[in-house]
């Protein structure tokens, strides 16, 4: 993508900011009501997200009635457009008002403890379902500050703006695209580091590993550095409970590393553990995770590009990489 110029870049950043001000100025329920207002409205107009939404949807649950695809996906835009509402409330949040908002299970909660108790760093291992902002952002201000892998916003206008809410409450952003010396660093003086690990990525940065049954290209950097420093490894999300009427932060079980002697086979194994807890997640929340993105774009040599049809699946060559999938809670690998 060519360099933005000034101009692009200032108006850019002039509507994301009119936007976040706006809702931000709104009382905490009207701003959500507006943001999920605004998520059905991106379903409804955003024809080539939706496209791409439910092509993804047919590669992973083929067997779904296209209707409930349909349910799903809308539901991925209101918890856009939900997280949105909460995003614009970060300036003045407090810590007695995310108690309202986000809670931690009361089981899980126990899962840092655990991991405080060995005496290693901790790798928050997790994805875009729910509210990953409200993950990263309420954790700081309700319990402790972390460090948190981050690719910078090609608008470094919106990149600062982004990083001020972020930050708020003591976080601490670290760039993907020079992390391993600083992350390695501070899982080693036993840190916290949060982790996204479901996005597709390029070959030279990532290995195949199964995720709903189909082979998808996922970043390596996780396991290398969990396998680097022992970190204890936790799967977390933090879904909206309708019921409660808050998110709730789930994590766990913790990921036992497996290390069979070899260093390729090791971080192939472990980043299929860590790729089968995520999908145990976005199982359980499917209506709020990031179905527009293109998982699957990356595709193991010679395999056809599986958004070329995107109202179908292309016919499964013989020797492809389809392959069952295994139970959502059950590890792929073992040592």
């Amino acid at each position: 993508m060519g360099k933005k110029g000034k101009a692009q870049e200032f108006l850019e950043y002039a509507a994301a900011r009119t936007l976040l001000s706006g809702l931000g100025a709104l009382p905490r329920p009207a701003a959500v009501r507006a943001g999920l207002a605004l998520g059905r409205a991106a379903y409804a107009l955003a024809g080539g997200l939706r496209r791409t939404g439910l092509r993804n949807l047919e590669i992973a649950f083929p067997e779904m009635d296209p209707a409930e695809r349909q349910r799903i996906l809308r539901g991925t835009f209101e918890s856009l457009g939900r997280q949105l509402g909460e995003v614009s409330q970060f300036p003045r949040a407090t810590p007695e008002r995310l108690r309202e908002v986000a809670e931690y299970d009361r089981e899980d909660v126990k899962l840092l403890d655990v991991a405080r108790e060995r005496g290693r760093g901790v790798i928050f291992l997790t994805s875009h379902l729910g509210a990953w902002e409200m993950l990263c952002f309420a954790h700081s201000a309700l319990y402790e500050p972390l460090s948190f892998l981050v690719r910078p916003i090609d608008n470094p206008r919106i990149d600062r703006m982004v990083e001020r809410l972020r930050t708020r409450f003591g976080n601490r952003p670290i760039d993907k695209g020079a992390a391993a010396r600083t992350a390695l660093k501070l899982l080693k003086q036993g840190g916290t580091l949060g982790v996204l690990a479901d996005l597709n990525t390029q070959e030279r940065e990532g290995v195949f590993v199964p995720f709903f049954g189909r082979l998808a290209c996922t970043t390596a950097g996780a396991a290398t550095l969990a396998l680097r420093t022992d970190a204890t490894v936790i799967p977390v999300c933090a879904p909206w409970d309708e019921r409660r009427g808050k998110f709730v932060f789930r994590g766990g079980p913790v990921i036992e590393l497996v290390r069979t002697g070899d260093d390729r086979r090791d971080v192939e194994v472990n980043t299929a553990n860590f790729t089968a807890a995520i999908e145990r997640h976005v199982r359980m929340f499917p209506d709020q995770w990031l179905w527009i993105h293109k998982r699957w774009k990356t595709r193991p040599q010679g395999e056809p590009d599986l958004y070329a049809r995107p109202t179908q699946l292309a016919s499964e060559n013989s020797g492809g990489s389809k392959i069952s999938s295994p139970p959502p809670t059950e590890k792929i690998y073992k040592a």
